[in-house]
């Protein structure tokens, strides 16, 4: 038999390369510091805004955001290990200029952190 080659005649094909949205992404981290921003390309080849670094904050107080600034990340559910590394996601209890907040958004996906005061 000739190597490479099926039975009936037809040959055997290498693996195909992965294709660019089927690859390894680094995973994102937010953490506490100067504001910066990245634009990273999407599947239909529009863009989208991710957060890098930040030390501001839009906060829901009263029915109405406010803007301040964040001084410390308290806690983080998923992991205690985060806080201490100043990581920004959803759910943390972060220390802010107007108070305590709680991230309500996923800034890893989106360009700014959200939050509201916790009493």
């Amino acid at each position: 038999m000739n190597k490479g080659r099926k039975i009936s005649g037809g040959k055997y094909h290498a693996l195909r390369k992965k294709k660019s949205f089927e690859s390894i992404v680094q995973e994102r981290q937010v953490i506490l510091g100067t504001t910066k921003r990245k634009q990273v390309k999407k599947l239909g080849g529009s863009k989208k805004t991710i957060l890098l670094r930040t030390n501001e904050v839009n906060v829901l107080v009263k029915g109405k955001m406010q803007k301040a600034k964040i001084v410390n990340v308290e806690q983080t559910p998923q992991n205690p290990f985060l806080a201490r590394q100043n990581r920004l996601m959803k759910g943390s209890i972060i220390s802010t200029s107007l108070g305590k907040a709680r991230i309500t958004n996923r800034p890893t996906q989106e360009g700014s952190v959200n939050a509201s005061l916790i009493d």
